[in-house]
């Protein structure tokens, strides 16, 4: 059960996607903002404290939302940016465009804590032991006007969460960044955390990964070129392989399904 109702945090996130156009992708609305109107989202959200998900969608996390019922109904209370160029392609073969601006976590984040100017608590949640903490360090690094705090690594368990949500009642962070991975940083945002653990929360996936070097970050030109995935699957062929060389093909055959049975629909109309 949620800690919250839908409609409740629904309100939320309507408020903000309404700031810019969506696109659905297998049912899943994803907001067609520009950095500068998702950051301005976040920021009002802080400033009202007014409680926001925020969540980033790509091609793995589309597949994932088609077969899981319980993350397709948590990302339902998410503001959902885009993240990558699977998306994009899925956005044009279904609404003849792709997205504004990609927003992926890894880079977005920190953008969004270097453009917050008033002071903020933020919470780090996730990942390795030590991880968060030298993750914390990399964040202070650009946003030196926050209080960046590392709370728990990832490994807390059922038997550890309620001392996590202990500790972020204590804290009463403005923004919580929660690394898990998908679909369980979603989860646990939608089913574990309310305006007592914080306002803003963030599931950012391998970001404190990242942020602490555990894993090097593909050289610009790839990523400009939009091709970080390949770099990431070259650094963990095993782990990634599923996720990648399976997924996105599926998640193309699966968008081009969509379409075509959307336009047989509109023929039937």
């Amino acid at each position: 059960m949620l800690v919250e109702t839908a409609e409740t945090r629904s309100a939320s996130v309507k408020s903000a996607t309404l700031r810019g156009n969506q696109m659905e992708i297998a049912n899943i609305a994803i907001a067609d903002l520009s950095g500068v109107e998702a950051i301005s989202c976040v920021a009002a959200a802080v400033e009202s404290r007014q409680r926001l998900n925020v969540g980033f969608i790509n091609a793995h996390c589309v597949n994932v939302a088609r077969r899981d019922a319980g993350y397709r109904e948590a990302l339902g209370e998410f503001l959902l940016l885009p993240d990558g160029i699977g998306v994009d392609v899925g956005a044009r073969i279904l609404h003849g465009r792709r997205f504004a601006e990609n927003l992926n976590g890894t880079d977005f984040v920190p953008r969004l804590l270097a453009a917050l100017t008033k002071p903020c608590r933020i919470a780090l949640v996730g990942a390795a032991p030590g991880v968060a903490e030298r993750a914390a360090a990399g964040l202070s690094a650009v946003a030196r006007q926050h209080e960046i705090v590392a709370v728990a690594d990832g490994y807390f368990g059922e038997a550890g969460r309620g001392e996590v949500l202990d500790k972020l009642a204590a804290f009463r962070p403005d923004i919580v960044l929660v690394a898990l991975g998908v679909p369980a940083q979603e989860l646990f945002i939608a089913r574990h955390l309310s305006e007592g653990h914080g306002t803003v929360f963030v599931a950012v996936g391998a970001l404190f990964d990242f942020l602490a070097g555990s894993v090097v970050r593909a050289p610009r030109p790839v990523r400009k070129l939009r091709l970080e995935w390949v770099w990431r699957l070259m650094l963990e062929p095993k782990r990634l392989f599923r996720r990648y060389v399976v997924g996105n093909p599926v998640f193309l055959k699966d968008v081009v399904l969509d379409r075509l049975r959307g336009a047989r629909r509109n023929t039937k109309t």
